[in-house]
């Protein structure tokens, strides 16, 4: 949003912020999210340069093709734990990994 449409809402007594403001996320609830989200726009990058379904993937990691479609959405019932397993069982480096998570 621009700087003119920013100070004309605030003049107007609206308040200007982001989802983590919105939702009171502390900075460590809001870094947790973006790493999640991170890390699961990689995991269906990864999925997708290796020409898999989500179906192909479940049964690689011994899961469900629903389980794959939560984790590539950043679910919140799915851990962080079971999206790195599933990077590393496509083939994904340690280094890769770290990359995805910048």
């Amino acid at each position: 949003m621009d700087k003119k449409k920013i100070l004309k809402l605030q003049q107007r007594g609206w308040e200007i912020g982001n989802a983590a403001d919105f939702l009171g996320l502390s900075q460590e609830e809001s870094n947790y999210v973006d790493l999640k989200v991170s890390l699961s726009q990689y995991l269906q990058k990864k999925r997708l340069t290796r020409h898999m379904t989500q179906e192909n993937l479940a049964r690689l990691i011994h899961s469900s093709q629903s389980r794959v479609a939560k984790m590539e959405k950043s679910d919140s019932s799915v851990s962080i734990d079971l999206m790195i397993r599933s990077l590393l069982a496509l083939g994904t480096s340690k280094k890769e990994l770290a990359k995805a998570l910048i």
